[in-house]
């Protein structure tokens, strides 16, 4: 195993989490059902399904499409929805 790249996505995914709308939607069905365990198990299942997709999905498109070009298409879409976010169209 590469630890210094289980070590570096672990916490950038960490970080981007805190506080997103999955953090937030998770502490609400906590407060409406006091049902702790049954969030925090069905939400990290659901967290580590898409993980996984992702990655999947990921390993399969960077088998036949170069890195840069995934790099570029990764770059344009962030600056897109950050461009939609700040013009309220999402």
């Amino acid at each position: 195993m590469d630890w210094k790249l289980f070590i570096t996505t672990f916490w950038i995914v960490f970080l981007a989490e805190l506080g997103d709308k999955t953090q937030l939607t998770a502490m609400v069905m906590t407060a409406k059902s006091h049902k702790m365990w049954t969030v925090f198990l069905s939400a990290s299942l659901a967290l580590v399904l898409v993980t996984f997709l992702g990655v999947l999905i990921s390993d399969a498109f960077a088998s036949f499409v170069p890195e840069h070009i995934i790099k570029k298409i990764s770059g344009i879409s962030f600056l897109i929805i950050g461009l939609l976010i700040l013009l309220n169209k999402i």
